[in-house]
């Protein structure tokens, strides 16, 4: 896994160079702009002197990183329009050095100017550009913009530049990750590391693709950082593909036992039942209403039914658990949630159903999470229990709002997984696991695609399906969420976004496991 780090660790950094290492602080800068120069000739091979380079300066160290960027393009004979924010008085003392060489540069130099920001209207002057780099603020920035950056951003946005963001996209709060008016960068240069604001919220929806720049510091000094958030890599959904052992039999390559379902919701059942399957299981049963049963066989694949007696409800009840129960013991998981319905006689069931289980591998999601909101799971042991809500769901479980949620996702995810002992697998994009000990794996594979019915009911069978198969329930956990997404990924090969389905996702699982392996193996030798 690929080590995130926030920004206040970035800073001790640079910090630590300066103080320690004793590399000069006006060193840094020239390491990362030469770093941004480099990265961006290489992501481009088709950008020439032909090519107008724009770039917007703030006036702290971001916008000094702007300025001797603009020195690297210019001695390479590009035409640099540079809009800074200063006249130059108020500059840090790095970026002052670096603006003044600019200053007597740009003389010299009649196809680059230098332009004074006075009103929006200056903006115009770099719609033109093919390259856009917005060096106006950088990770000390917090909340929402203020004037005159907002209207700078929201007018730079409409540009058709191919857009780079100088550390950080301008308006993005790189501590939670949100915002409300922010660059839109097709590219992001991570100065020093990789932060984790750029992983998730609206870092991910804005940073674009994502380079880290070298300034000059080496590893030593990250390697000793405590990190808790991690970017998850092929080679750990590699790690935890489940091991098919030459005698096994479908009895010891996994058992899970899905409590999904009802009159009004069959599909999420059979969605989760079927994925089980699909995911190398060798047993999966549905525990399924008796009275609408004839639904939901047709749709049943390789996986079985067992049918209670609802009485003709078409919905699961507390009385109905003691017939379940007989399967407990038989799966190794359970899966329990998806179109259950929230009828209170259900809501009984599970949470009767979730007070009942000791020892158990169990995947709640949909309906089950649902029965447990409002502060209710704290009244249950979901110790070793995966959770898979999505924000709205896990919202309802803590009984907050969804906007004090979004501002703070990493910290509240990791408060519930440190106070239940649960896993909890946020589904969102990106999807974030958090693990009982308080860390964030972040998995950013998935595409827009994904957002349709049946989609996390998939998950929930995969899940339910790896951890039944594996002694390593993390490992497990991180292996399906990666799978599920990829699976998804791989189908754009032949359809759009628009066109990916739960069913697609959940047939394509078998072709997406043996790409994994087939990928994983070949890159390591």
């Amino acid at each position: 896994m690929i080590p995130l780090y926030s920004s206040q660790q970035v800073r001790k950094a640079d910090n630590y160079a300066i103080n320690r290492l004793k590399i000069p602080s006006i060193t840094l800068m020239e390491n990362a702009s030469r770093s941004i120069y480099q990265i961006t000739l290489n992501k481009f091979p088709e950008l020439d002197q032909s090519h107008e380079i724009g770039i917007i300066c703030g006036k702290g160290n971001n916008g000094g990183d702007g300025f001797a960027l603009a020195r690297h393009f210019i001695n390479d004979g590009y035409n640099v329009k540079l809009l800074s924010l200063s006249s130059g008085n108020d500059l840090s003392e790095d970026a002052k050095i670096n603006f003044e060489i600019l200053k007597s540069l740009i003389k010299r130099r009649p196809g680059s100017s230098l332009i004074h920001y006075k009103s929006i209207k200056d903006i115009n002057k770099l719609r033109s550009c093919y390259v856009l780099f917005d060096a106006l603020l950088g990770t000390g920035a917090k909340g929402e913009l203020r004037e005159p950056y907002n209207s700078i951003i929201t007018a730079v946005n409409k540009f058709s530049s191919y857009k780079i963001a100088v550390d950080i996209p301008t308006g993005l709060d790189i501590n939670n990750a949100t915002g409300s008016i922010i660059f839109n960068a097709d590219l992001t240069v991570a100065l020093a590391e990789l932060k984790s604001g750029l992983f998730y919220g609206n870092g991910y929806i804005y940073s674009g693709e994502i380079e880290k720049g070298y300034i000059g510091i080496g590893e030593d000094f990250f390697e000793e950082l405590e990190v808790e958030n991690y970017l998850i890599e092929p080679e750990d959904a590699f790690i935890g593909l489940p091991i098919k052992k030459m005698d096994m039999h479908k009895y010891s390559a996994g058992k899970v036992l899905t409590v999904a379902g009802s009159g009004r919701l069959p599909g999420a059942a059979c969605f989760t039942a079927n994925s089980v399957i699909f995911g190398g299981a060798g047993a999966s049963i549905l525990a399924f209403p008796n009275s609408v049963k004839s639904i939901a066989h047709n749709k049943l694949e390789s996986a079985t039914m067992f049918n209670y007696d609802d009485e003709g409800t078409e919905f699961l009840s507390k009385k109905n658990i003691n017939e379940i129960k007989e399967y407990f013991n038989w799966a190794d998981s359970i899966a329990i949630g998806p179109g259950l319905g929230r009828k209170i006689e259900t809501i009984e069931a599970v949470r009767y159903l979730l007070s009942s289980l000791k020892n158990k591998k169990v995947v709640v999601d949909a309906d089950a999470l649902y029965a447990i909101s409002d502060n209710y799971y704290k009244k249950i042991n979901l110790n070793g229990m995966v959770l898979t809500p999505h924000y709205h769901e896990f919202a309802n479980l803590l009984g907050i709002k969804l906007k004090v949620l979004q501002e703070n996702i990493l910290e509240l995810g990791k408060k519930f997984v440190k106070e239940t002992g649960a896993y909890l697998v946020l589904k969102g994009a990106p999807t974030i696991i958090f693990t009982p000990l308080g860390e964030a794996l972040i998995n950013t594979t998935g595409n827009p695609g994904m957002a349709t019915f049946g989609s996390g009911d998939v998950l929930t069978g995969l899940l339910a399906s790896f951890i039944a198969q594996s002694n390593d329930l993390e490992e497990a956990i991180v292996s399906a969420v990666y799978i599920h997404s990829l699976a998804a990924d791989l189908l754009l090969v032949n359809v759009t976004e628009h066109g990916i389905t739960a069913d697609l996702i959940m047939k394509n699982i078998p072709y997406t496991i043996k790409f994994l392996e087939d990928t994983v193996v070949k890159s390591n030798f």
